[in-house]
């Protein structure tokens, strides 16, 4: 199969996210990376294209999108893995092109953004894909599964995390600069950086959409912009209840996302850290230890495992995943068809989910925890 030419704005040689973008594409070797955009600094975008071994860097990504939409071996998708802030008009410029759009999350930094850029798409003729890696876990689409087919019941609580410790203290680094920074991240703190995973994996597990929360967010580092921590409550469609938690200052955690879902008859429990295994317990009986690709894994966990089980699979795989399911799309999109059965991958409209979710966040806090709508 010929692989599916892919740009990327974003990502120059000291941006952590953009060598795990190239490293994910590359897995099932779908995508080759031929054009980029790669930095605000056209010296600094040069530079990393060389590293990178590009033939085709631009100093811009409005000049990449002009240019490379009209060579005949031009790029069929960008990945767009920038500050929150570059998002939507980064997409925009290759969404009106005609050129498929995968980019990290969340969508953009400010509500009204979200909201043009999901007009953009719906205006357009292409895909948009939302790197939320953690949907491309064989044991959560395992769990999704089990919670689509009644095996816990109607769901009652969920309860999900996110605590990481890297921004305990203030830190002059880029990846801690551009986080905390309202300007380049949006009005989300932890909430917008991770708690978002947080949320998404809660909507995307259990099915269910949240109508309101109630949210406290502190800034504990002094002079931080942002949250750094929070505590939101949750009530979903159908009477569901949740508690979501994001830190960036709780020490000892490093990436520990964790998700527990409790229905009338059982619950589920997964862990990102330990990412192979999924925990069931029916009501009444013992725990059962699901493993992926063991015994028990599910027909939508097995599509998305390439290994035996007991070797370890998870977050660049996981990423993979989402850009291999994209590649699926895109193929078929050729041929004027829908993605094949059991492709799936987050779509903009989760990403506006998500930018709405961080813009009740705060609001509730301003307003000492108020119960907001999420249907702002």
């Amino acid at each position: 199969m010929e692989r599916i030419k892919l740009g990327m704005v974003g990502g120059g040689n000291d941006a952590f996210i953009g060598a795990v973008h190239r490293i994910a594409a590359r897995i099932d070797d779908k995508f080759e990376l031929v054009a980029g955009a790669l930095s605000s600094t056209p010296e600094k975008s040069v530079a990393s294209g060389e590293a990178l071994g590009l033939k085709r860097v631009y100093e811009d990504f409005k000049k990449m999108a002009s240019r490379e939409a009209r060579r005949k071996d031009g790029i069929e998708a960008v990945a767009i893995v920038t500050p929150n802030h570059v998002h939507y008009k980064a997409a925009r410029e290759f969404l009106k092109r005609g050129i498929h759009v995968i980019c990290d999350k969340p969508l953009t930094s400010t509500l009204p953004d979200a909201k043009k850029l999901v007009q953009a798409v719906e205006d357009s003729d292409v895909l948009f894909i939302l790197t939320h890696n953690y949907t491309g876990y064989p044991m959560v689409r395992q769990a999704k599964q089990m919670v689509a087919d009644g095996a816990i019941g109607r769901v009652r609580v969920v309860q999900v995390e996110y605590p990481q410790d890297w921004l305990t203290v203030d830190q002059d680094i880029k990846q801690a600069r551009w986080r905390t920074d309202p300007a380049q991240s949006g009005a989300g703190g932890s909430v917008g950086d991770i708690g978002t995973h947080a949320y998404n994996l809660a909507c995307f597990i259990t099915g269910l959409e949240a109508e309101t929360l109630s949210a406290d967010l502190q800034s504990f580092v002094s002079g931080r912009q942002l949250d750094d921590n929070a505590h939101v409550m949750l009530r979903f469609e159908g009477g569901a209840r949740g508690m979501l938690w994001s830190s960036q200052v709780a020490p000892g955690n490093e990436n520990a996302l964790r998700i527990r879902v409790y229905g009338e008859t059982g619950g589920l429990e997964w862990a990102q850290e330990d990412p192979n295994y999924l925990w069931h317990t029916p009501f009444g009986q013992p725990k059962r230890l699901i493993t992926r690709n063991g015994s028990g894994a599910s027909v939508a966990a097995g599509r998305v495992s390439r290994i035996p089980p007991g070797h370890p699979e998870g977050y660049l795989e996981g990423f993979a995943n989402i850009y291999s399911e994209a590649a699926e799309a895109i193929i078929a999109a050729r041929d004027g068809q829908p993605a094949p059965e059991g492709v799936l991958y987050p779509t903009v409209y989760d990403g506006l989910k998500g930018v709405q979710f961080v813009t009740a966040c705060v609001k509730s806090s301003a307003r000492n925890a108020a119960w907001i709508d999420l249907d702002l």
